[in-house]
């Protein structure tokens, strides 16, 4: 089976589709817009984070603008209007600003959503219920602010109680450490999970200067890790949870909420 994506829960149909996310993106996201056309609009909120350095590095970071970009592409073609909020609200700090990513060059130059992510709400202006996902975007200075925002880990548990998704890329999952559910047990124990790995982490140098690896901590929680080669395209679905490896599978998990989103739809309205 490929490590694109790995849950063998799914149904064939819906696990051979995924399959095939790197093969034909374009043919594969116009399929799915026609699918959602006659869709009512719903809501996404991304999340992004308000840390702009690497520790004492004196590096500047930030979210990673393909992190956004990518999977804000596949679902507002698809017809989901996005929202953002980070842990401080207001202007979130960017990092891997490159334009000659056609993408990333779309996202920033939408006036409409350029100016939410400059504008971005505070977790006190957010009803979990006007959403039926959660993403969690990357880039290094999620791992300062994510983990401990208790308020954004209340909103994502409200969102996934509620029948939503909860989807992660790269440093994310760092949002997704302390979400404790209803029934007391974190979100990610005993599922499928993962995440920027540890390898990558030392790949880029800055196993020192994060304040907790993040493969780690996951496993500590309870999830069932899974990884490919750094810097490998690898995606994970398991109950509404969808997590992405790294930048290189930022597409791949907006193709894949799209279609879980799509799956709950055509359920609801059976």
């Amino acid at each position: 089976m490929s490590n694109l994506i790995k849950n063998r829960s799914l149904p064939f149909i819906l696990l051979f589709t995924i399959l095939f996310i790197g093969c034909d993106n374009k043919n594969n996201q116009e399929n799915l817009t026609k699918t959602a056309a006659n869709t009512p609009l719903k809501k996404v909120l991304f999340v992004v984070t308000s840390h702009d350095k690497k520790g004492s590095t004196g590096e500047k970071t930030g979210y990673y603008l393909g992190e956004v970009s990518h999977p804000w592409d596949v679902l507002h073609t698809a017809g989901y209007e996005i929202d953002f909020v980070s842990p401080k609200g207001g202007k979130a700090p960017v990092d891997a600003f490159d334009l000659t990513d056609s993408i990333n060059n779309k996202f920033w130059n939408n006036l409409t959503y350029r100016n939410k992510i400059e504008n971005t709400n505070t977790p006190n202006q957010i009803n979990p219920k006007d959403y039926v996902a959660i993403h969690y975007a990357g880039g290094h200075g999620a791992m300062w602010d994510f983990a401990d925002n208790l308020e954004i880990a209340e909103i994502a548990k409200q969102i996934y109680e509620n029948n939503g998704i909860v989807s992660a890329i790269c440093h994310g999952p760092a949002g997704l450490v302390n979400i404790k559910l209803s029934n007391g047990s974190y979100l990610v124990d005993g599922k499928k999970v993962n995440a920027f790995t540890n390898q990558e982490e030392i790949k880029v140098k800055l196993e020192d200067v994060v304040p907790f690896l993040l493969e780690d901590q996951l496993i500590a929680r309870g999830a069932i890790f899974e990884k490919s080669a750094p810097f490998t395209k690898h995606v994970v679905i398991d109950k509404r949870l969808i997590t992405g490896q790294n930048p290189q599978s930022a597409y791949s998990v907006g193709i894949a909420t799209l279609i879980e989103l799509q799956r709950l739809t055509k359920k609801t309205n059976k």
